[in-house]
């Protein structure tokens, strides 16, 4: 009703999950990091938790959004069932045939493994996915950490997340299923929102929907955060209500009091009264109070002023300063040093096609690299980086996290529900230098962070004969290339290692090392541990930030 008046696109605070709308707060882009990290392991449950409403399911959409195509995904909503119901649900979402009328355990569950088994011979992987995980019985939970049990010699077959409210950890800690909590390989509770998030929300929810102008008073976002506690459904819901009164008052943005109004339809209760009229007594009974204070003390003040006074002490003859000869309201010099720079905005131009984005992007990470890149070649891009000795890296992050990379990454942007692609080629304190089409510019960090889904790619050199993650015990020419970056690293001679096998003592000295970086000091020999020590050893490759 209101989407004409305020110039509006489309709705801004629908309660659908719709990744498009998702704010991504540091919050949600850990979230959103550990689904990914769970996702691309070797199997096991991952759990995210969070208060009803918190965005667990828009979170978990996102992660979707930008899965391998060969992915095989089972997505359950309603698991209240018993392991018969919830054993057919699996067959039915991931198109498995069985008899009709089937109830038999045994039945369901050799048709679920002959499933995995051929895809996995395929090369999919098989995820299941399970919301308002907390309704599971105990019964239930327990056979779906029956169904990981199906695994080869690296990996497990099925990988199972649970999204649920914070009553399912509580559930998961009991005795009875401490199996399936110890296979939990990645866990995160999502919380509300901040204070500084809830005005970030709001107006990214109004951006994408087209309007880009403040329609929420400053004082009615503050009321915002009090009154939805930071949780974004409830958020939507108060702003949604708000914008419908603004408009039936013909006005032009919402104030507190139309706010504290929808509110009070919305919540049921009268959120402006009791509370607010308890501290407004106390303040009155405190300004009172002090006032009469004051009072006080002045009768008793100048009751014996000239006896209670100390005599003045001698000043002697001292030459005024510049502040005393009144200088003090000379106009101040400008620090030249402190003057925020100019910044750029960070939006697709608007003289460029949006359709060449991935392109040029690309142009400017291999450029980085000293490299050509052209997207008319037969060659992917990842297939023209491997020509070259490097590999792509897609991964879903946050800035902290491309920090630590320290590397040139081309990001995936959404500017009003236009998503685009753009290389971050530096990134110094809160300034960040991008490519976006053909321009590069220079933009505040934080205005990323309000575009920015997570998803990126970099390229990262890799070792000759690098096959994929080196595990302890594994015997590969790698770790002659990893001794030999430690020993840099560590300004130590290089000892001539013949011996090809990980063992514990170069075990040890990664994990040392990447404990030193922020990393998980899991000691397994990964990209993203690869790229600390080309980092870290000076080898050459392009940085965003050379401090």
């Amino acid at each position: 009703m209101y989407k004409e008046y305020f110039g509006l696109e489309e709705m801004p605070f629908s309660i659908a999950p719709d990744p498009r709308y998702l704010y991504m707060s540091e919050q949600h882009r850990e979230a959103l990091a550990h689904l990914v990290y769970g996702f691309n392991s070797n199997g096991g449950f991952v759990l995210l938790t969070g208060e009803v409403g918190t965005g667990k399911t828009t979170v978990c959409r996102c992660l979707l959004e930008q899965t391998p195509q060969n992915s095989a995904i089972a997505f359950i909503i309603n698991p209240k069932l018993t392991v018969e119901e919830l054993l057919a649900v699996i067959c039915d979402e991931f198109g498995i045939e069985y008899p009709k009328g089937n109830a038999s355990i045994k039945i369901f569950v050799d048709s679920i493994n002959n499933y995995l088994f051929a895809a996995h011979a395929k090369g999919q992987k098989a995820v299941l996915i399970i919301d308002e995980a907390q309704n599971l019985s105990a019964d239930v939970l327990e056979q779906l950490r029956l169904l990981t049990n199906l695994e080869t010699n690296r990996v497990k077959l099925l990988q199972i997340i649970l999204l649920g409210q914070p009553e399912l950890r509580d559930k998961l800690s009991q005795p009875e299923l401490r199996q399936l909590s110890q296979r939990i390989i990645a866990r995160y509770h999502l919380g509300s929102l901040s204070k500084k998030d809830v005005a970030a929300y709001v107006a990214h929810r109004l951006t994408v929907a087209g309007v880009k102008k403040q329609l929420f008073a400053d004082s009615a976002v503050d009321k915002l955060y009090r009154l939805s506690g930071g949780v974004p459904r409830l958020i939507n819901v108060l702003c949604d209500r708000a914008l419908l009164g603004t408009f039936a008052y013909g006005k032009n943005e919402v104030s507190k009091s139309i706010l504290i109004k929808a509110a009070n339809e919305v919540l049921g209760k009268n959120v402006s009264s009791s509370k607010v009229k308890n501290a407004a007594a106390w303040a009155l009974v405190i300004t009172v109070f002090i006032v009469g204070v004051v009072l006080a003390a002045t009768y008793y003040n100048k009751k014996d002023v000239n006896s209670s006074l100390p005599p003045l002490a001698k000043v002697e003859n001292t030459p005024l300063t510049p502040l005393d000869r009144g200088e003090l309201n000379a106009p101040l010099k400008k620090a030249e040093n402190h003057v925020p720079p100019q910044m750029d905005k960070l939006e697709w131009p608007g003289d460029q096609l949006i359709s060449r984005s991935n392109e040029t992007a690309f142009q400017a990470l291999f450029k980085q690299w000293d490299i050509a890149y052209t997207a008319q070649g037969k060659l992917s891009t990842c297939e023209l980086a491997k020509t070259h000795g490097l590999r792509c890296l897609n991964d879903i992050g946050s800035l902290t996290l491309l920090r630590q990379l320290n590397s040139p990454a081309v990001l995936k942007l959404n500017d009003k529900g236009r998503v685009f692609y753009a290389a971050l080629t530096a990134l110094e304190g809160e300034t960040a230098s991008l490519t976006v089409g053909t321009k590069s510019i220079k933009v505040a960090a934080k205005e990323i962070e309000s575009k920015w889904l997570g998803g990126f790619t970099l390229l990262w050199r890799t070792p000759s004969d690098y096959k994929g993650d080196i595990h302890p015990g594994d015997k590969v020419t790698v770790v002659q290339w990893v001794n030999k970056q430690l020993s840099t690293i560590q300004g130590r001679l290089i000892q001539p290692e013949e011996n090809l096998v990980y063992n514990n003592e170069l075990v040890n000295e990664v994990k040392k090392f990447q404990l030193s970086e922020g990393l998980k000091p899991d000691g397994i020999i990964g990209p993203h541990t690869i790229i600390h020590l080309n980092n870290a050893a000076g080898g050459g490759t392009p940085v965003l930030n050379a401090k």
